[in-house]
C-alpha cells in the first residue's frame, strides 16, 4: 500500500493503532495512580475515570486498586475483614 503524504502514513497508523494505544496508556496511567494525600473517595474517583478505558476488570482491578491505597488504609480493610 501507498501514500501520497506522510499525513496520509500517520492518519493510516493512526487508525489502525490508535484505540491499542489510548487503551495501554490507560493501563499504564492505571498502574501508576496512587492515593498519597487525597482521600479516599477523591481517590476512588479518579481511579474509576482511568479504569473506565483501561478495560481491566474484577480481582485485577481491585489489586491495582488496593495497590494505589495508602498502606495504612489498606491495612486498616485487611483488619476490618478479620
Amino acid at each position: 500500500m501507498e501514500y501520497e503524504t506522510v499525513g496520509e502514513f500517520l492518519a493510516y497508523i493512526k487508525k489502525k493503532f490508535g484505540e491499542k494505544d489510548k487503551e495501554m496508556v490507560k493501563v499504564t496511567e492505571l498502574k501508576r495512580i496512587e492515593q498519597k494525600g487525597k482521600t479516599i473517595e477523591e481517590f476512588a474517583q479518579e481511579f474509576r475515570r482511568v479504569a473506565r478505558d483501561s478495560r481491566y476488570k474484577g480481582r485485577l482491578l481491585v489489586k491495582e486498586f488496593k495497590k494505589g491505597m495508602n498502606g495504612n488504609i489498606c491495612q486498616r480493610l485487611i483488619k476490618s475483614k478479620q
